[in-house]
């Protein structure tokens, strides 16, 4: 696959993985409706909980369309990983190591989280593989929005570079908060974790979408490193 076909494909997996987990999300905090699901009190993860009834950690838990977003879960952690690693050309050398390894790490942590739900029921090591998987996750994916922000190799712009290591920072803020908030708003910092990363897969896919479509009306040829990554 050539250089002009691959890094618009990436772009395009990025994009698309935010949507579908946003759109996912959406569809199925919506019909769970009793209690009402709360965007700020309730964990995403209590959405793939498949035990309707059930109570964990004060929270009341009845998710009807568990398996839509647990399959959720597992989706956007393989295209998560096959966009950045589609991506990783760009990036030279050691850090480009580490880009492959925190994609690869990123996608086999949320792979968990979709297979092992977040509650005590299910195998006993069911919980733990749920929550080390979201903990790599999370960790993985915001590092990666600060190692993009960060290689100068790449010739991102200024601002993308300060928009891409201040959501990442952001995202790893928000998930080390969320055991000392009040649990009113618990599930609110758990978002800002996440949605840190799904908000640098579109801007980070569009802006490399958008410069690959525009490229060839300049001049044409193949895209490179310094014109195609701002």
């Amino acid at each position: 696959m050539s250089r002009r076909m691959w890094i618009p494909l990436g772009a395009v997996i990025l994009v698309v993985n935010a949507v579908q987990w946003v759109v996912a999300e959406a569809i199925t905090a919506a019909a769970w409706t009793s209690p009402p699901y709360s965007y700020a009190r309730n964990y995403i993860s209590d959405l793939g909980v498949p035990d309707c009834g059930a109570r964990f950690q004060g929270r009341d838990i009845c998710s009807p369309d568990h398996a839509l977003m647990n399959t959720s879960f597992m989706l956007e952690g393989i295209l998560f990983a096959t966009g950045v690693l589609l991506l990783a050309r760009l990036v030279e050398g050691r850090a480009r190591r580490v880009v492959i390894a925190l994609a690869v790490a990123h996608g086999v942590g949320m792979v968990l989280v979709g297979l092992f739900h977040g509650s005590e029921s299910g195998p006993s090591f069911g919980l733990a593989a749920h929550v080390g998987g979201a903990g790599v996750g999370i960790l993985c994916a915001n590092t990666l929005a600060i190692l993009a922000g960060s290689l100068r190799s790449l010739g991102l712009s200024s601002a993308y570079r300060v928009f891409s290591v201040t959501v990442g920072v952001l995202g790893l803020v928000s998930v080390a908060a969320v055991g000392g908030v009040s649990a009113s708003v618990a599930g609110l910092f758990e978002r800002g974790s996440v949605y840190s990363w799904l908000l640098w897969s579109v801007v980070t896919g569009g802006l490399l979408v958008a410069r690959a479509l525009r490229r060839p009306a300049v001049g044409g040829g193949v895209p490179t490193v310094e014109n195609v990554s701002a």
